[in-house]
């Protein structure tokens, strides 16, 4: 069994490479070819937090995973991460554990990867402006994702939170300093997301967090944080009113996240809204952007199929690099 820790995972594993191994998840999950229960969530009131347990298999890499990922928003106040994770994978041949990886990281960069994925695939060629609301854990992925595929040359981030907005950006110049972009703070998420091309949000919210009627034309969108019916960080206006709405995964999405469930209760959408999933457009089943005008929406609520493939991808690399602790319990 091998150990993976952050830095031994960033060793051998890019941004570039896990927006590869979301593609791959994606085409797999919406084939059929995984399967992949709905995660179990368990609310732990006493803490104003949930632990989630995220289990699933995959034929095509003979691969079983479990990823055990915690929502503490407290934790922050602690010094500790608010998602907090650890991951199994599974051997699909003799259903030994073969590696547990860091679970927290490797949520940051998959998550991070997803809405990279679907950037890459929705999102105008000519992209030059990003906009990023929420700067919590899984916001530095997210950003990275978004400079990874686009060359972007200006990213505006606004926080609730000022100071800790302040913080994020400050780091994020001198982490991100290699994709040359210009990351700067903005007072309120109406100038956040003024004249952005890519818009992602990744927060905790449970009311939206954006006004849809400030999204220019020609932009993509990003919702990456909703993952309980009582969370809704998307608009309502742009859920009517977008050209093409895609999710990860149609069956979840309509059960698990409040910036799709909270509409359809109100009779403002209905499912026939969702244009399809990601997995389907790769394939070639459903159109995606048409023309440069288009508004498109992405929401995502994450599956495990995204941390299997991409932890026995980084697994692949690491047992091809020699990097990893060797554990047994025998």
């Amino acid at each position: 069994m091998l150990l993976l820790s952050k830095k031994e995972m960033q060793s051998v594993f890019s941004m570039k490479d896990a927006v590869q191994a979301a593609k791959e998840a994606f085409v797999v999950y919406s084939a059929g070819k995984a399967n992949i229960p709905l995660r179990i969530n368990l609310d732990v009131a006493k803490h104003h937090g949930q632990t989630l347990f995220m289990p699933g298999y995959i034929e095509e890499i003979n691969c079983s995973g479990l990823k055990v990922v915690s929502v503490f928003p407290g934790n922050a106040a602690k010094g500790r991460p608010t998602t907090p994770a650890t991951m199994l994978v599974v051997s699909g041949e003799t259903g030994e554990v073969a590696a547990i990886l860091d679970g927290t990281y490797l949520t940051q960069l998959r998550t991070g990867a997803v809405a990279g994925a679907a950037t890459d695939l929705l999102a105008r060629k000519d992209a030059s402006a990003g906009a990023l609301i929420g700067t919590g854990g899984q916001a530095a992925a997210q950003l990275e994702a978004m400079l990874t595929v686009r060359n972007l040359t200006t990213v505006k981030v606004f926080s609730l939170n000022a100071e800790h907005g302040k913080q994020f950006v400050d780091r994020m110049q001198i982490e991100l300093a290699c994709y040359g972009a210009a990351i700067s703070l903005a007072g309120t998420a109406a100038e956040a997301i003024a004249g952005a091309d890519i818009i992602t949000t990744v927060t905790t919210a449970k009311s939206p967090t954006f006004d849809g009627r400030l999204v220019k034309p020609g932009a993509h969108i990003n919702a990456v944080g909703s993952y309980t019916p009582q969370m809704q960080e998307l608009d309502e206006y742009i859920l009517v009113h977008a050209d093409k709405f895609f999710v990860d995964a149609k069956e979840a999405a309509v059960e698990e996240t409040g910036d799709i469930i909270i509409p359809l209760r109100k009779g403002i959408i209905n499912e026939g809204r969702i244009a399809g999933e990601i997995g389907q457009l790769l394939q070639g089943q459903v159109a995606g952007r048409q023309n440069a005008a288009e508004i498109t929406v992405f929401k995502t609520v994450g599956l495990a199929v995204f941390d299997i493939m991409t932890a026995k991808r980084i697994l692949d690399k690491a047992l091809e690099a020699k990097v990893g602790t060797a554990v047994s319990f025998n």
